[in-house]
């Protein structure tokens, strides 16, 4: 199970394959959420990487001699991107559908542990990877909400964009 999560996290296309289903099923425009969560889970990725290479940690399976990973993996392991790209889309798919926060929560703990428990990243990769998808979420969120509110503030006002 914990292999089969680990190979649904890659990329974090789970989330903008989620961000799909949800929407058709509810009856709404994908696009926007398919936006939003690709933008929030592959800004996750692309932070991730980078401070991977700025970090360069050894994954356990060459640090400890004993350690048997279930799937190969390479790079550096500080932090999880796997775990970066679950909460990430886990936020973003959250704000948009809040009755299921929940269990995209439960969805990115479970992606981001089968990466501890496959053997390819310590306890503090997955935990650094979580709260840098959260936080990459989270800004995704309310720069969001900082446009909508912009917009109905031109709106309310009566204002059109400026002249020029």
């Amino acid at each position: 199970m914990f292999v089969g999560l680990s190979v649904v996290g890659y990329l974090g296309t789970v989330w903008i394959v989620l961000a799909v289903a949800i929407s058709l099923a509810t009856r709404r425009s994908f696009s926007f959420p398919v936006l939003l969560t690709a933008c929030s889970v592959w800004s996750a990725d692309l932070l991730a990487l980078a401070v991977k290479a700025g970090v360069e940690r050894r994954r356990p399976s060459i640090t400890v001699p004993q350690a048997d990973p279930l799937i190969g993996s390479g790079g550096w392991s500080f932090p999880s991107g796997h775990a970066a790209t679950a909460f990430a889309g886990a936020v973003s798919l959250a704000y948009l559908w809040r009755r299921g926060a929940p269990l995209f929560f439960l969805l990115a703990a479970a992606i981001a542990f089968s990466r501890v428990y496959v053997g390819v990243h310590y306890p503090g990769d997955v935990l650094a990877g979580a709260a840098l998808g959260t936080a990459v979420g989270l800004a995704w969120v309310a720069a969001l909400r900082l446009l909508r509110l912009s917009a109905e503030a031109r709106r309310q006002s009566g204002a059109g964009p400026p002249a020029g």
